[in-house]
């Protein structure tokens, strides 16, 4: 577990030690999918949200999901072999990953779950970055080969 003092201390360190590109943006809170893309530099599909996703008793998942999408539960439980999946209140995903909501990242999270990408996290995309208002900025590529992510359709648009 790391000890950093704060989330976007965690993450900007794993970001580092992941090797991979990625530029830091910092901005005040936004109150649309659109005013973070332009904030961030992105188009709204290329925010990448970070769900915290329950499989079972202790067992979890992150799944990415592009900013103007959703979970598509049958395609996620599909994928699983799982029939019930659900998602967690916001103090047992505190809990388990170490960010509060709307701000948690796979990067520095308190325990290393597995990760589940979106077959649209392509390109230029900006994920959290263990603050509010902190984002990276990384190629959706490398973002999912440094994360050991599986990739598939798992969304349907908003």
């Amino acid at each position: 577990m790391t000890t950093s003092p704060d989330g976007a201390s965690r993450a900007r360190a794993a970001l580092e030690a992941s090797g991979i590109p990625f530029t830091l943006t910092t901005h005040g809170r936004v109150s649309s999918l659109a005013e973070a893309a332009a904030a961030r530099g992105v188009e709204p599909s290329g925010i990448i949200k970070t769900l915290v996703v329950r499989r079972g008793e202790g067992d979890f998942l992150l799944v990415l999901v592009p900013g103007d999408r959703q979970i598509s539960w049958p395609k996620l439980r599909e994928l699983l072999g799982v029939s019930r999946m659900s998602m967690p209140d916001a103090a047992t995903a505190f809990e388990v990953t170490g960010y509060e909501r709307g701000t948690i990242t796979p990067f520095g999270a308190t325990t290393a779950w597995p990760v589940v990408a979106d077959a649209r996290v392509v390109g230029q995309v900006s994920i959290g970055a263990g603050a509010h208002g902190t984002a990276a900025t990384v190629d959706g590529a490398d973002l999912v080969r440094v994360l050991d992510a599986t990739v598939a359709d798992v969304t349907d648009p908003l």
